[in-house]
């Protein structure tokens, strides 16, 4: 599915009123008809909802959905900040709300006060749409404000009221509407995706409202969010006559002294995924207890009984990960320069992870010297040792973007919504997932799934994209089992295996 600039979004808009062709009028009496689905899908019937209506087509969206649920049989207050310069489709649909009896119209520019929020009443916002471009202020600020002190359930209309759809770093945060719910028409916006908004989008959800299907096609954009079928396309059947040969052979290095855990659970994954063989290089004295954890796997020993040392020749290998829990000594990081150089110089697919990015942000000259689609996936500490601070998750989206095109790697930046920049510049936002993966070997068994779509031959930002889906509907599936609060990284690792059938049985 496409992200796009609300710009763009207002083009498709004008796109499908001219060539479907619909009056705009009507088109938004589809989209508010779809969007009164789903409300009255959670709420009882007599709900009093407070509906709060702005003057531009957010507003007019709000005023046809007050009508709408007061047809149906729910207690409504429209509550209009403006009724003066309104826009033409707000005109309509105001006159057509004053023409039902029952309606409760409060017109604040007329004097009249704000309505007595009651406990169990639900607030509509739909006072400012995407196409916001500075922070509200005045009347409208004093509006949000008493929206977000009402201490009742808040929805809002496409986008929270004062949110912009992309850059909110010179927003102010006291003048942005912090919903429960929104529900957002066609197409999610960029700011949905950005962990500092998440206090005003609350939980989101998208809406159809029939935007001209080719018009999205043909539009091009750098941002996208991962579903279940673009994850189905990326991923290879097995054929009838495929073999371990044919699934690839993964080197995965990893494990210190007291974190061979890490390596277990990378390799587990790996194998969960479907690389047809693993070798996973270990400390010296790791090796007979990795051996009892994973049988599957074979074991290439270090000479050093603590560290990541040293590594085996390459010419047996297909893909090679290295990073989880190996640490950040000084041999380790010798070990890894030769091994970029190795990796580099036999053309193979690679994933680094964890400690190896550590190293990666303390030996900065190292970036330059990575092959060319190497993936890595840092989670936000991480990518900031690596790139430095950021002001807003708008300029960290563009400092990954920056960096992946400069060095022609792709970077997971591992979060809600993991990110997968590529090095064209494009951003890859996933949608599934959810916050009981925040738990320790959770990022070891993404390592593992990544390298294993390597090995299978996958292309490598398709790998990265399809890998962060997988695992975070591994995750979804545990916790439908363990819930959020007792869920492990083995517990997804388990749920791989129907990750990938729920996927390619799409």
């Amino acid at each position: 599915m496409k992200i796009f600039p609300v710009e763009q979004i207002a083009g498709i808009d004008k796109f499908t009123v001219e060539n479907e062709p619909i009056l705009s009028v009507n088109l938004m009496e589809r989209a508010v008809g779809a969007l009164y689905d789903e409300l009255a899908c959670r709420y009882d019937e007599g709900q009093r909802f407070i509906v709060f209506a702005g003057p531009g087509n957010n507003g007019g969206d709000a005023l046809a959905l007050s009508r709408i649920m007061l047809l149906d049989g729910f207690e409504v207050v429209t509550v209009l900040l403006r009724s003066n310069n309104l826009s033409n489709d707000a005109e309509i649909n105001l006159d057509r709300l004053s023409h039902i009896r029952s309606s409760a119209l409060v017109y604040l520019d007329r004097g009249q006060q704000l309505p007595v929020i009651t406990p169990g009443d639900v607030i509509v916002d739909g006072l400012f749409g995407s196409g916001l471009n500075r922070p509200l202020k005045g009347e409208a600020a004093d509006v949000v404000a008493f929206i977000n002190r009402s201490e009742v359930e808040v929805v809002s209309i496409d986008i929270p009221s004062g949110l912009m759809g992309e850059d909110n770093s010179g927003n102010c945060p006291y003048a942005i509407v912090k919903a429960d719910f929104t529900y957002t028409f066609e197409l999610p916006k960029l700011a949905f995706m950005f962990p500092e908004n998440e206090c005003y989008a609350g939980v989101w959800k998208v809406v159809p409202i029939g935007l001209y299907p080719s018009k999205i096609e043909s539009t091009p954009t750098n941002w996208f969010y991962t579903l279940v079928n673009d994850c189905s396309r990326l991923i290879p059947k097995r054929r009838k006559f495929t073999h371990k040969g044919d699934m690839g052979h993964l080197l995965l290095i990893a494990g210190s002294y007291g974190k061979i855990g890490a390596a277990v659970l990378a390799g587990k994954a790996s194998l969960r995924s479907g690389v047809g063989l693993l070798t996973v290089h270990l400390p010296h004295n790791g090796g007979l207890n990795f051996h009892a954890a994973l049988p599957e796997a074979m074991v290439n020993i270090d000479r050093s009984d603590l560290m990541f040392t040293e590594h085996p020749s390459l010419d047996n290998f297909s893909v090679v990960a290295v990073g989880p829990g190996i640490g950040t000594r000084v041999n380790c990081t010798k070990a890894l320069r030769t091994l970029i150089f190795d990796v580099k110089e036999k053309r193979l697919p690679f994933v680094l992870d964890a400690d190896a990015i550590n190293i990666l942000a303390a030996e900065k000259n190292l970036l330059s010297e990575l092959p060319p689609n190497t993936i890595i996936t840092p989670h936000p500490g991480e990518f900031k040792r690596l790139a430095g601070e950021w002001s807003s998750d708008y300029e960290r989206m563009n400092k990954a973007v920056d960096m992946a095109v400069k060095y022609s790697i792709i970077i997971v930046l591992k979060g809600a919504y993991t990110m997968v920049v590529t090095p064209d510049g494009n951003c890859y936002f996933n949608s599934t997932g959810n916050p009981g993966m925040a738990t320790g070997g959770s990022g070891d068994a993404l390592t593992g799934v990544i390298a294993s779509l390597l090995g299978r031959g996958v292309k490598a930002c398709d790998a990265a994209v399809a890998g962060v889906y997988l695992h975070g509907l591994a995750g979804d599936i545990a916790k439908k089992e363990r819930g959020e609060d007792a869920l492990m990284a083995s517990d997804l690792i388990d749920k791989l295996g129907d990750a990938f059938k729920k996927v390619l049985d799409y």
